[in-house]
């Protein structure tokens, strides 16, 4: 990573993880606030990880330079794809949890969530993960490199839990891309957990409320 990650442990010696990857043109300061939302006590101390995705040009935005874990080529999210940006980001997300796991941290006890570009790149790294996670989170996103993954996914992943939250009045992923995702996910198998809700690109207070509830399942 260019930064470093902004990070928030709750408690002394953390035995869990949660890596969180924001959305275009945001940076890791966009979902600290979520910390005072979920409470996670029961799981014991947990470290949250705010990466920032790197400086680039993206296309659908006249070139205009921001973070982006990945070009967006134009509004056609399935058909035209920056795979070499999407590969290259993977990687470092693959180094976060390998810097989880140096400081301690199980994969087991890792959770990989991502909102927009960030639910693409958790659900590209976490399904391709060569080590067991606690689960995956996908917020307002959709699975990128589709057809690649049922080649590439990992024996230790293929039943991996997944939570898929989308909001019905989305206009920038629309809610049937993110409906693809989670079919094309049941069909390999993968137990999704998917949640709607009455909103926009963004998160409210009932999805955390539930995210916290599947968080506990996973790492209480």
């Amino acid at each position: 990573m260019e930064d470093p990650a902004i990070e928030i442990e709750t408690g002394a010696a953390p035995t869990a993880s949660v890596i969180v990857l924001h959305g275009l043109g945001a940076d890791g300061h966009d979902f600290v606030p979520v910390v005072n939302e979920l409470d996670l006590a029961a799981a014991g101390p947990v470290r949250y990880v705010f990466p920032h995705a790197p400086m680039r040009p993206v296309t659908l935005n006249g070139g205009y330079v921001m973070r982006a874990w990945y070009d967006i080529l134009g509004t056609d999210l399935a058909r035209r794809e920056d795979e070499a940006g999407l590969r290259a980001s993977q990687a470092l997300v693959d180094d976060l949890l390998a810097r989880e796991r140096a400081r301690g941290v199980a994969p087991a006890r890792t959770v990989l969530m991502g909102f927009s570009q960030g639910c693409a790149m958790a659900l590209m790294t976490g399904l391709r993960h060569p080590r067991r996670l606690a689960g995956i989170v996908g917020l307002s996103g959709y699975l990128p490199l589709a057809a690649a993954t049922v080649a590439e996914r990992s024996d230790a992943n293929r039943d991996l839990p997944v939570f898929l939250a989308h909001g019905t009045r989305d206009p920038v992923v629309p809610l049937a891309r993110a409906a693809a995702s989670r079919d094309a996910l049941r069909a390999l198998g993968q137990p999704v957990d998917w949640h709607e809700y009455p909103i926009e690109h963004t998160v409210s207070m009932p999805e955390l409320s539930d995210l916290q509830a599947w968080l506990l399942q996973r790492l209480g």
